[in-house]
């Protein structure tokens, strides 16, 4: 293949041009951040979720572009029981190997959950003048949310773990050295197995021309999440089975009661950013 001059400067313009026709951003998102199950029984509050984020648009036409980029979220919500005082069902296998039904009852069980994920957008732009140095922006398009950390902070005034075997009619509720009985001011941690998801993604609104190169960009947002994070694949009691003492009892999180549970964020506020 032969090149000539005019091949080698065709080629730089067009390089060039491209450039040129992407634009880059940096922003932050901030609003409510919903960890939304279809478990009953079950109560959610202080919902916050924010993100910073960072890509490009690329403008095929006028009024059209597609973007991408990478971004990091944050959602934390608390997690408690419609009931304050409830006992949960389980079934456990003890040291013997014997299999038994295991019932926790708590009082005033509070879960916090941190859930930190990476997300890979990838949307369209429809952008219009509306006056000199304005424009109003519309995005819509998909995000593969990615969970990196789903962690989990456990506090109760009162549990108490007891066995019920089937086999042979009999109840254990207070046997400390095999893990049945009581404790008070329960505290312990954990975290849920994760996977990652595809979102819906949806933004609407303005840039402000803040020189020839630069603008600031201020929108509503709204984000769903399709299909489960939750990667599990049995059923555990919200407060796991120690099978040598009552303390030490691992917060396994009111989520893992149902392997077959849909998990998923959801997150709707304002964005800001800069674009250059």
């Amino acid at each position: 293949m032969k090149f000539n001059s005019k091949n080698i400067i065709g080629t730089i313009v067009f390089l060039i041009s491209q450039s040129i026709a992407a634009q880059f951003y940096v922003g932050i998102q901030s609003g409510i951040g919903i960890i939304q199950s279809d478990i009953a029984g079950l109560k959610t509050g202080n919902r916050l979720g924010g993100a910073v984020k960072a890509g490009y648009i690329y403008s095929l036409t006028k009024h059209f572009g597609i973007g991408s980029g990478v971004e990091f979220s944050q959602y934390k919500q608390e997690v408690t029981l419609s009931q304050p005082s409830a006992t949960l069902t389980s079934f456990e296998i003890d040291a013997s190997t014997s299999a038994f039904n295991y019932n926790v009852s708590t009082k005033n069980y509070r879960e916090r959950q941190t859930l930190h994920a990476v997300q890979i957008p990838l949307f369209v732009q429809y952008k219009t003048n509306t006056n000199q140095g304005v424009e109003v922006n519309f995005r819509a398009g998909a995000k593969y949310f990615l969970p990196v950390s789903y962690k989990v902070k456990a506090t109760a005034d009162y549990v108490n773990g007891s066995a019920y075997y089937p086999d042979v009619n009999l109840t254990i509720d207070d046997l400390p050295e095999f893990g049945f009985g009581g404790q008070a001011n329960y505290s312990s941690s954990g975290k849920y197995t994760t996977k990652g998801i595809i979102m819906s993604s949806f933004e609407l609104g303005f840039t402000f021309d803040m020189g020839s190169k630069h603008s600031l960009y201020a929108a509503m947002f709204f984000e769903n999440g399709y299909g489960t994070i939750l990667n599990q694949n049995k059923n555990e009691s919200y407060i796991g089975y120690n099978p040598t003492s009552v303390s030490d009892r691992a917060a396994n999180g009111l989520y893992s009661t149902d392997k077959d549970a849909e998990i998923k964020p959801i997150a709707f506020g304002v964005t800001l950013g800069w674009n250059f």
